[in-house]
Parts: structure tokens; C-alpha cells; sequence
């Protein structure tokens, strides 16, 4: 069973069609006998694919830290709940736990995780792939600035091949599955 987290919004005011993807992606994630690892909410695309994967039979992991179960932000159906202290504990936790990592639509706080964790793959901390599903064009912007980073050289042509982007849903296996390896010692690549 392949661990894979998505990261994705919490708000429940988003269109349906970002409720859409994340239920497609849950499907696929329970069909795939893969167990969702995720930051734990019960609103929005979280509680959507969470829902999703549950109500497949699937396994689903939830990271949350404590405070956010203190105001009931939490799921209370997981197959595991893990509570911690911080959200950089769970960011750190979110990554070491996963195969994957899948972004789907989101808020300052999506944007924040797969940040961190393209940072962590061009430092050779985190070394698994990294897909970014680009429902209806949303992440454009930052997949512009991504490249733009590249072209500006601020970060090397290489570093284009740390993410992934798709589509649809139905594209996240494949592009997890035919992901390059990435290198362990990428730090000593890592500077210009």
C-alpha cells in the first residue's frame, strides 16, 4: 500500500468542481489500495476526499495539530487520527509518512506545504514525487513563478523535473508511477 498526501483546501466555499476532483481523486487513491495521508479537516476538499476514500473501504491518515481539534476542525471517521503540537510538526510528518505528494486546489496553506516540500526535494530531504493537479488551471500562477525561478536562475534546469503537473485526477497515478528519481544528495546541486 503506497502512502500518498494531498494537501487541499479546507474551505467549503469553493466551486464544485474542486469538490469533483477530490472525490475522483479519492476513488482512484481506494482503488488503487493507496491509504490518503492528509492534514485531517472535515470541511471542504479535505473532508470531501476524505469521505471519499473512507467510504470506499480505503484507509485514510489525518495529521492535525491539537489546537485545531480544540474548535472541532478535525474528521472524527479516520481510520487514524495523529495529533501533534505544531504545523511544522505536522508538515514534517505529512512528508516522512508519504510515497507522494499530491497538490490539489487550496489556500495559502496548500501553496505553503507543496512549497516547502519542492524545497525539500531540491535539498534532497524529501526525494518522492511531487504532482501538482492543476483542476481547471488554478495553480497557472504559481507554475508560471515555478518556471520563472528556473529562467531567472534561481534555481537550476534540473529543478524543472522535481514536480509534476496534470491535469485531471485520473492523471496522478501515472505521473507518480513514471516520476524520476530524484537524488538523495541533491544538496550538492542545490546552489547556483
Amino acid at each position: 500500500m503506497q502512502n500518498i498526501c494531498v494537501y487541499c483546501a479546507s474551505s467549503s466555499q469553493v466551486r464544485p468542481l474542486f469538490f469533483e476532483a477530490a472525490e475522483k481523486l479519492g476513488n482512484i487513491l481506494a482503488t488503487h489500495d493507496c491509504r490518503l495521508i492528509y492534514g485531517g479537516g472535515h470541511r471542504g476538499l479535505m473532508g470531501k476526499i476524505a469521505d471519499t476514500v473512507l467510504a470506499k473501504g480505503g484507509k485514510v491518515t489525518g495529521i492535525i495539530p491539537g489546537f485545531m481539534c480544540e474548535v472541532e476542525w478535525n474528521h472524527t471517521g479516520l481510520t487514524e487520527l495523529i495529533l501533534v503540537k505544531t504545523m511544522h510538526e505536522r508538515k514534517e510528518k505529512l512528508a516522512k509518512i508519504a510515497d507522494a505528494a499530491v497538490a490539489l486546489p487550496g489556500g495559502c496553506g496548500t501553496m505553503e506545504e507543496l512549497l516547502e516540500v519542492i524545497t525539500w526535494k531540491r535539498l534532497g530531504i524529501f526525494t518522492k514525487p511531487i504532482i501538482i493537479c492543476n483542476i481547471d488551471g488554478y495553480f497557472d500562477p504559481l507554475i508560471e513563478m515555478l518556471n520563472r525561478s528556473v529562467d531567472e536562475n534561481f534555481m537550476g534546469e534540473e529543478h524543472r523535473s522535481m514536480w509534476t503537473v496534470v491535469s485531471t485526477p485520473e492523471l496522478v497515478m501515472k505521473a507518480i508511477e513514471t516520476s524520476i528519481q530524484w537524488d538523495e544528495n541533491a544538496q550538492n546541486f542545490a546552489a547556483l
